[in-house]
């Protein structure tokens, strides 16, 4: 809550038309801000927030459930695949409800556009890329289930964000939107450098990426977990 309070107050009613002040550049698997202080740096926020907080804390989900887990699973209270589809599901509320209050504050604070569809695209998306991310920290906790080595510390540059950046972006700006490039001049908002490198016409291919994501990071979660057990 005090985080997208924060963000909304930093963001306040930032000007649309001022995205030329806005510069976000990308190099392969890594997200790099050179300066960001306009309404596409919200949504940059927005995507790496809400991308490593639920990885992040998806890590030590099972680890600290192991003892447990070994002990009723040794005595044959459950099936292993009970355990974690019972797991996703419990944890599914909690994890959307947050980044739902998070964008619902932070959205209509920061200035972003004042459409209803627009908004409920956006906050889709967040929950979308949080499911993805909670993915990968399941099966980085299920994978090294007693401890978590130093040497995949980089895998937090594994940039799932850039797909949803890139949506919150196109959702955002529409292709025929323009902005103020100079007195009295207007360009298209798709021409600016940041975004046209971004490639948001191709939104097709990042929801299927996300998805690929989704179902592969969960699927390597349970058989990470079901090989944990074998330890």
């Amino acid at each position: 809550m005090s985080v997208s309070i924060l963000s909304g107050l930093l963001w306040w009613h930032s000007d649309t038309s001022h995205i030329q002040d806005q510069l976000v550049s990308y190099i392969p698997l890594l997200v790099v801000v050179v300066m960001d202080y306009g309404q596409v740096g919200l949504l940059f926020f927005f995507s790496i927030f809400w991308g490593f907080f639920p990885l992040f804390n998806a890590i030590f989900t099972f680890p600290q459930e192991r003892p447990m887990l070994i002990r009723e699973r040794s005595s044959g209270m459950y099936r292993l695949s009970s355990y974690y589809f019972a797991r996703m599901a419990g944890d599914l509320p909690m994890e959307l409800v947050l980044p739902t209050i998070f964008v619902t504050i932070a959205y209509w604070m920061g200035g972003l556009k004042p459409s209803l569809l627009t908004f409920v695209l956006t906050l889709l998306v967040i929950l979308y890329n949080v499911l993805v991310s909670q993915g990968l920290g399941l099966a980085l906790g299920g994978y090294y289930i007693q401890h978590i080595p130093p040497f995949i510390a980089w895998l937090k540059y594994i940039s799932f964000s850039h797909y949803c950046y890139k949506l919150l972006v196109g959702v955002q700006y529409a292709e025929n939107e323009v902005y103020e490039c100079g007195l009295r001049m207007h360009c298209k908002v798709w021409e600016f450098p940041a975004i046209k490198y971004l490639g948001i016409d191709h939104w097709a291919w990042d929801v299927a990426a996300l998805t690929v994501m989704f179902v592969g990071y969960r699927a390597l979660a349970y058989a990470a977990l079901r090989m944990g057990q074998h330890h």
